[in-house]
């Protein structure tokens, strides 16, 4: 009877007992020094992956803990997620295996916007407008992007079927094409602008940006090129080493184009021009604007510091931090940035970014007075940092590279935002070719100085235009229409020109009214430089 009073009694007490040890261990033991902060989180995701409430998904809490760590660097250190990074690696490497059309879906419709040049759909004859509505005889009907992506890419040498139905023939066709490597170009265009004035767009740098450039110029040397205008507006950057290759072009001697300095010297380098072309002492011309970026401030940096060329435009965004990307095992990926880079002057291009709201906006609204600032009094902050051009110019450091002659393009209305962002230009546009395009191909066709010269949208287009946009959800203002009214009659122009001569007509049709790219191309015209 004793023993069992006594162990009635020593049972919970030790029971007791072990749970306030178990409480207090961590306290009364010493902690592991080797603890570190990757075991930390391996614990948490495992404790929550074992114990939450719920079924998790370690994947991702992962990619969001990774996120969120990243989001305590710089804006541009990020990560991407294995599907992303594909996509992302195959704009930059400048290729993919497909069938080679730009497309857009419309009233779930698979139209062709363009065959790519030389690519398998121009060889057997896909033309802009085409709406295709079978793939290997499976409807196209209210496919998504993705379901047209999947469908129409595939490896090179493998066949797909088409049935196209094209609107001017009100004829159904079918095509068979043998998908082959698709180039992504990165020089939207090249093309005369005068009998020796050439101009050349570079929307990105990628792999394949250098030997276009080259291919480019050579072109346009045959055609009579004495002065270009290289247009990096809208251009977000891309591979640095292309950037340098390409400021070489223009850039002779052993000059320095840019270089780096990080936190640990071994990722420090500096880029020189290396090769002699024939290009160095060709008059220049860059422009740019607020979205200018990265590789295409460090082209323009090398440029303005060299005064090889005059910078026409607008600010340029101030990116100049350099991201390494870092491959993970599951084929997604880090980019961080590991340096900063500077112009051959000295300048570091890059913005504060302490606020990323404001990082992201506030280039939006930089209070820019227009006109002549080749010796740079236009810089607003008094208190930056003072450098100098190969000439002696004056130049100041505040992020950005500040053009020489700051020109703005007009500010566009609301009503026309809104006609542009929801791609009633093309749309409209699309429908008014369907019924006229067979005319208006057999009036100009291979004329583009005829077209540009005489084509116009009468009054009744037009109507027609504000009552198809009525349609589409944007009312009619009619004080924004009057003061966009020019600009929207080109916009129109320059998507028919699109349709039949390419990227040549419409940049050629845009140029006309473009008032960075006349301010540039009349200094050229003037000879004037900077020395």
């Amino acid at each position: 009877m004793f023993s069992s009073k006594i162990y009635l009694f020593i049972v919970p007490f030790a029971l007791l007992i072990g749970v306030v040890i178990g409480i207090k261990l961590p306290d009364i033991l010493p902690r592991d020094a080797n603890y570190s902060g990757t075991d930390k989180f391996n614990d948490v995701l495992e404790y929550t992956d074992k114990y939450y409430f719920e079924k998790v998904n370690r994947e991702e809490l992962v990619e969001k803990a990774i996120n969120g760590m990243l989001e305590e660097l710089d804006p541009h250190s990020i990560y991407i997620s294995a599907n992303k990074q594909v996509g992302i690696a195959e704009q930059f490497r400048g290729k993919f295996d497909g069938v080679g059309i730009e497309f857009q879906i419309m009233n779930d419709s698979l139209t062709v916007v363009a065959a790519v040049s030389g690519g398998p759909s121009e060889a057997v004859g896909i033309m802009p407008g085409d709406k295709i509505v079978e793939i290997d005889g499976k409807s196209s009907i209210g496919f998504t992007n993705e379901d047209v992506v999947s469908n129409l890419r595939g490896d090179k040498g493998t066949i797909v079927s088409l049935k196209v139905y094209r609107p001017f023939l009100n004829q159904t066709l079918d095509f068979t094409i043998i998908r082959d490597q698709i180039p992504l170009f990165t020089v939207d265009a090249a093309l005369m602008v005068s009998d020796s004035i050439a101009y050349i767009a570079l929307s990105k740098f990628a792999e394949s940006s250098i030997n276009e450039m080259k291919d480019a110029l050579r072109q346009l040397n045959e055609f009579g090129m004495k002065k270009l205008i290289l247009d990096l507006r809208n251009n977000p950057g891309g591979y640095m080493d292309q950037a340098f290759q390409i400021a070489d072009l223009f850039i002779d001697g052993n000059k320095l184009i840019v270089y780096t300095k990080g936190r640990t010297s071994d990722v420090d380098d500096e880029y020189r021009a290396e090769n002699v072309y024939p290009y160095e002492k060709i008059p220049l011309a860059i422009l740019v604007n607020k979205g200018t970026a990265s590789a295409s401030e460090i082209v323009t940096g090398a440029i303005q510091d060299w005064d090889r060329g005059l910078i026409v435009g607008e600010t340029t965004f101030g990116k100049g931090l350099v991201q390494r990307p870092f491959i993970l095992d599951d084929n997604s990926a880090v980019r961080i940035t590991i340096s900063k880079y500077h112009t051959p002057s000295g300048r570091e291009i890059q913005r504060d970014y302490e606020n990323e709201a404001d990082y992201f906006g506030v280039v939006r609204s930089l209070d820019e007075k227009e006109g002549d600032n080749i010796n740079h009094n236009a810089e607003f902050d008094s208190t930056a940092i003072v450098y100098k051009t190969n000439n002696g110019r004056k130049i100041k450091a505040n992020g950005g590279i500040t053009p020489d002659y700051i020109v703005k393009n007009n500010e566009l209305t609301y009503y026309s935002i809104l006609l542009r962002s929801k791609d009633l230009y093309y749309k409209f546009v699309r429908q008014y070719l369907d019924k006229n395009g067979a005319k208006i191909l057999a009036l100009y066709n291979h004329k583009l100085k005829e077209f540009i010269e005489e084509f116009s949208f009468t009054e009744k287009d037009i109507k027609s235009f504000i009552s198809f946009a009525k349609k589409n959800n944007v009312e009619y203002v009619p004080d924004e229409f009057r003061k966009d009214k020019d600009y929207i009659k080109l916009r129109l122009k320059a998507h028919v020109a699109r349709n039949f001569w390419k990227s040549d007509g419409w940049f050629s049709v845009l140029l006309r009214e473009d008032e960075q790219f006349n301010k540039a191309k009349n200094l050229l015209i003037k000879n004037v430089t900077l020395n």
